[in-house]
């Protein structure tokens, strides 16, 4: 009996064209067509259709008629999505896209601390310094690089974005959470974290503890200024 060339799946494609998007291959303005794409991948019209409305969503391409799928600016892109920023960190720009993350995450995560600090519940100040006492014990270990560190890392940084009770803070939890995960799964996060970050992990917690807006402020930017620091050095 003949045999059936195999068909690519619909997260197959996606992934494959996300990947070459994001890690430049396909560049801004870049051209392909339906037909192109189901031929590539021995696909079905309807699959390469479902593969492209996803990567619609991402904002990384978009449907031009007499044109075709165009690939769509880097500035257009959902740049905050989870898997986008995988996709990214795994290109040429990984340098730049961890700089311009953690940029973000200096503007947001101090003025998040200040909210925790006057806006917090009573068990969210504790869990935030419980958290805060596990990344220093772990660190101080020479556990900066394992996955519980990782754990505890995106706990803390995820309840303190959430504490001061800004949704728009809280929905920056999951790419925050994605560039820290980014990080450790390339092997980018030191075992022994930068001198003054576990302890201003620490100071942060103890100042929304003490409902100290200032004093939380001022410590999650001293985190944000040492771990720029870190990411400048990669």
């Amino acid at each position: 009996m003949p045999t059936t060339a195999p068909t690519a799946s619909h997260a197959h494609i996606v992934e494959t064209l996300g990947r070459r998007i994001a890690g430049g291959t396909l560049a801004p303005g870049a051209g392909m067509t339906v037909a192109a794409l189901e031929q590539e991948f021995s696909a079905s019209r309807t699959v390469v259709r479902e593969a492209v409305r996803v990567l619609e969503a991402h904002g990384l391409l978009r449907s031009r008629r007499r044109v075709g799928l165009v690939v769509r600016p880097r500035e257009e892109w959902d740049s905050l999505d989870a898997t986008v920023i995988e996709w990214s960190l795994d290109g040429p720009r990984r340098h730049d896209v961890l700089r311009e993350l953690t940029e973000l995450r200096a503007a947001v995560e101090p003025v998040a601390a200040r909210l925790a600090a006057e806006r917090a519940d009573d068990t969210e100040r504790e869990l935030l310094l419980s958290w805060a006492t596990r990344l220093n014990e772990l660190g101080a270990q020479g556990l900066g690089d394992s996955e519980e560190y990782l754990e505890a890392d995106i706990a803390y940084h995820s309840l303190l974005l959430r504490a001061g009770g800004n949704p728009l803070f809280g929905k920056l939890s999951e790419p925050i959470a994605e560039i820290l995960r980014g990080r450790a799964v390339r092997g980018l996060t030191p075992s022994l974290p930068r001198v003054g970050t576990l302890e201003a992990h620490v100071a942060t917690a103890q100042a929304i503890v003490e409902r100290d807006g200032a004093g939380a402020e001022a410590s999650a930017r001293e985190h944000l200024t040492l771990v720029s620091g870190e990411v400048a050095h990669l």
